[in-house]
């Protein structure tokens, strides 16, 4: 990847860094999701956690299930990240809180099954009804 990509809250305390190419972008419609966000569907882009580092503040960490912490600001509220709660190596940003989000273009769509009756996806991305897709290589 040629640029560090940037973002951050809302309220602009606190910021991070992307130093790598996202190796997947994807919207995901799990109920974990939509309530942790207050949103029918989420755009994740997933990066090595080596590549993502928080440049401002000290976003707070909630453990959202046994499987993971969500991090979001503790001023405002924007989550941030998902990572995996055992040995991340990986860490999904939400794509929204990217100070360019137009780039990053999700490539599928996850846990369908829990997709909200009225949000209609008008997009031709493989769909899936959990999280059972081919992965990437990481």
């Amino acid at each position: 990847m040629g640029q560090v990509l940037s973002g951050g809250c809302l309220c602009g305390e606190v910021r991070y860094r992307i130093t790598a190419a996202p190796v997947e972008a994807l919207y995901c419609h799990c109920r974990m999701c939509q309530r942790a966000h207050g949103a029918p569907v989420i755009a994740w882009l997933t990066v090595p956690l080596a590549a993502f580092e928080v440049s401002a503040g000290n976003p707070t960490a909630y453990r959202s299930s046994a499987k993971a912490f969500r991090h979001f600001c503790g001023a405002c509220g924007t989550p941030l990240t998902w990572r995996a709660a055992a040995n991340p190596r990986h860490v999904d940003v939400s794509i929204a809180t990217l100070d360019d989000p137009e780039p990053i273009e999700p490539l599928l769509h996850l846990w369908t099954e829990s997709q909200i009756g009225w949000f209609e996806i008008a997009d031709h991305l493989p769909r899936y009804l959990t999280d059972r897709r081919p992965r990437p290589v990481f």
